[in-house]
């Protein structure tokens, strides 16, 4: 009798990841290292949330966007928002550092606590298959550092935003609140 309860209790379980793996929307099945500790995060795990995903660059003019993004996170965070960062040196050199130097400068300096990723590549033939994704489906790819895609919870581009598109933009803010809404 423990052994068939043991069982059933497995198929469950077993059936409860295999539905979370079917629940995640092509666009999100993949991988990438945390930046902090470079251990391996499968973007499934935000499957369900609305996500927006941002190309970052430390040394940027745009670079203050941090600050406002984490706003956007804390502010939106409770109603399934979730801020992606994907540093990447792809646009005029200005992100030359390594994970331990970005995390430093995201936490210290503009006390980023969404999901942030290791250093990437945003666009061309070397472009993170996350980020050629986003390219394929709305026919553009980052120009420059803090470009930003909002995708909606089932997994579908909802809007894309260029680098001067700050934070506190209204229009992001209520294409945002549209997006949390549905």
């Amino acid at each position: 009798m423990k052994k068939h309860v043991l069982l059933l209790a497995l198929s469950a379980s077993l059936s409860g990841v295999a539905h979370a793996q079917a629940a995640c929307p092509a666009l999100l099945d993949q991988r990438f290292n945390r930046l902090q500790d470079e251990a391996p995060q499968h973007l499934c795990q935000y499957a369900g949330k609305v996500l927006l995903v941002v190309n970052t660059a430390s040394y940027c003019g745009f670079t203050s966007q941090y600050e406002g993004l984490e706003k956007l996170h804390a502010k939106y965070g409770p109603k399934g928002l979730v801020v992606l960062g994907f540093p990447s040196n792809d646009f005029g050199n200005q992100e030359p550092g390594n994970s331990k130097d970005i995390a430093n400068l995201c936490f210290n300096t503009y006390g980023v606590k969404f999901p942030m990723f290791s250093k990437t590549s945003v666009t061309g033939p070397a472009a993170n298959p996350l980020h050629a994704a986003l390219a394929k489906e709305t026919g553009t790819a980052p120009k420059w550092n803090f470009h930003k895609y909002l995708i909606d919870r089932n997994g579908k581009v909802a809007g894309h935003y260029a680098s001067r598109v700050t934070p506190d933009d209204k229009g992001l803010a209520a294409d945002i609140e549209k997006v949390l809404a549905r």
